[in-house]
């Protein structure tokens, strides 16, 4: 088959927009299916509310009260399903309630 100087622009122009079109929609799909994780047993927890400029860290270490900082945020993982230590601002978090029993 033998393609004429515009029919091989229009070729490749389609492909790019198809491409550009497929990237788009992975990003938004990947968007939405990160903003909810449901985690069942959440029943009495305590959650905080994630701010501009927190960290999973800085918020582990207000709630270690001494303890193991590192146990305290792979809790927090744990109960919130986090897959790693990325945090938005306006996000809840469940906390544990007693983090001595994390040592």
């Amino acid at each position: 088959m033998r393609l004429t100087r515009r029919g091989r622009v229009v070729l490749v122009v389609g492909v790019a927009l198809l491409s550009l079109g497929g990237f788009w929609l992975g990003t938004r799909a990947a968007g939405h299916a990160a903003v909810q994780v449901v985690v069942a047993g959440h029943t009495g927890l305590q959650w905080v509310e994630v701010h501009k400029g927190d960290t999973l860290w800085k918020i582990a270490d207000a709630l270690a009260e001494g303890d193991d900082t590192g146990a305290v945020v792979e809790e927090i993982k744990r109960l919130n399903g986090l897959p790693d230590s990325l945090i938005r601002p306006g996000a809840r978090l469940y906390v544990p309630k007693d983090t001595a029993a994390l040592r």
